[in-house]
């Protein structure tokens, strides 16, 4: 079972008295996602990312990243996940995780490292970034019958809260869960990434065979950055609303492809920044 907050001892200073405690911190400990599956010559196994994540749910991370890369499309794209490699001498996690790709399955590892390079550098090049999601395969959304009422959207936060168990102990998590349009969550997630948050829900997602999405809505715990944004667009899921500010890109992304933004979601006001006819 994978630790996802260790406790510590604390000293805590206010004025001029020092007391000590025993405190909560979220683990943060590298993930290497590995990848098997075939060539012409045979079987083989490529790493292809290495992230800073909260163990906890690797399995739904590591598809969810791939399916967010369009490496796999569905669920039987993959025939197995499985940690490997020795434990963490702290905390005992087994950082190390293969998902192995059934046969009929084509990886073309160059154009996955051009896309990589690509969303490292959104903030240099937004047009480069744009681009490669473009030859992924993203398409514009449907203004299919979904719709959120601002009542579902300003309850989401509480709800979403409710449910970051590992956040009550340590304060230091971010969180995403996607919901339907009653304001029901079907998944949530907490991980001290966003990105890596995201990934587990669409990992989750993938497994139940709920992808695409496009019946449901996502909400982050942070900020909705362009790698988020497209993490929604290609799970198909029609609206992403966040507690704090878009970035520009994200707001580009979201217009371009129909995707319903929304930002600054607190108490009972809310930005929209695209695709406004799905909130009513």
């Amino acid at each position: 079972m994978s630790v996802s907050s260790l406790e510590i001892n604390v000293s805590k200073i206010a004025g001029d008295s020092a007391d000590s405690f025993a405190d909560h911190v979220a683990v943060e400990e590298p993930l290497e996602i590995r990848l098997g599956y075939s060539t012409p010559e045979g079987r083989t196994a490529t790493s292809i990312s290495i992230t800073m994540r909260t163990p906890g749910d690797d399995a739904a991370l590591a598809c969810g990243f791939l399916y967010s890369e369009s490496i796999v499309r569905n669920a039987t794209d993959i025939s197995n996940v499985e940690h490997c490699g020795p434990a963490a001498p702290d905390s005992g996690n087994r950082n190390i995780i293969r998902v192995d790709l059934a046969p009929h399955v084509k990886v073309d590892l160059g154009r996955l490292q051009r896309h990589f390079y690509t969303t490292s550098s959104c903030g240099v090049c937004g047009k480069s970034s744009l681009d490669a999601l473009r030859v992924t395969g993203a398409s514009v959304l449907r203004n299919d019958d979904i719709r959120f009422s601002r009542k579902t959207l300003i309850a989401m936060p509480t709800a979403l809260r409710e449910h970051q168990q590992t956040f009550s102990q340590t304060g230091g998590l971010h969180a995403a869960a996607a919901f339907n349009s009653q304001g029901e969550i079907a998944v949530v997630h907490e991980d001290v990434g966003r990105h890596n948050a995201v990934d587990k829900v669409i990992g989750d997602l993938l497994s139940s065979e709920r992808l695409p999405a496009n019946d449901l809505g996502l909400i982050v715990s942070g900020r909705a950055s362009f790698e988020l944004m497209q993490k929604t667009l290609m799970a198909e899921i029609p609206l992403l609303a966040a507690v704090s500010a878009p970035s520009s890109l994200a707001v580009q992304l979201a217009n371009e492809f129909n995707v319903s933004l929304v930002g600054f979601l607190r108490g009972d006001t809310f930005n929209i920044y695209s695709a406004r006819e799905r909130i009513n």
